[in-house]
């Protein structure tokens, strides 16, 4: 089976938006004091920059994904503790509901396991995720949309 050819331009400019979106967080991370980045958000920097135009790298997906996953780490924290059980059923019962919602984003189920391993609160929810999640967003909304070559997002909702 042959490979679709590549485009170097296309891979640089994943390079560099990519690039520019964890500095972006990092940034407001030291403006803020807060920390913003997870492990999580460099796997969405690889569907926002390398695959924008796929489903599960639209909005709807990106923040629901997210936002879900990290509810579940905080009530599977708040409820049940960081235990074996929860460390592996965060990232299933995520799976579930972005599933059952139209929301799959797969960072999502990191999102979950690396909350419910640092045993989170609920202000996990928005330091870091939500707004880690709307910093990668606009970049995806601005460094997508600069070139000819690429259209973000397809779909909203």
């Amino acid at each position: 089976m042959d490979r679709p050819k590549r485009s170097l331009r296309f891979a640089v400019w994943s390079l560099i938006s990519s690039t520019v979106s964890i500095w972006s967080i990092l940034a407001v991370t030291n403006l803020s004091g807060h920390s913003l980045l997870i492990g999580s958000f460099g796997a969405t920097a690889v569907l926002l920059f390398a695959v924008p135009d796929a489903p599960l790298s639209q909005p709807r997906n990106l923040i629901g994904g997210h936002l879900i996953s990290a509810c579940i780490a905080v009530i599977l924290v708040a409820t049940l503790g960081t235990n074996f059980f929860t460390i592996g059923f965060s990232v299933g019962l995520s799976i579930f509901v972005m599933y059952l919602t139209h929301t799959l984003h797969p960072p999502g189920g990191a999102t979950a396991m690396i909350g419910v391993l640092g045993g989170v609160g609920v202000d996990f929810i928005l330091f870091p995720v939500f707004i880690g999640v709307m910093i990668l967003l606009v970049n995806a909304l601005v460094v997508n949309n600069l070139v000819h070559h690429r259209k973000y997002p397809v779909v909203w909702f």
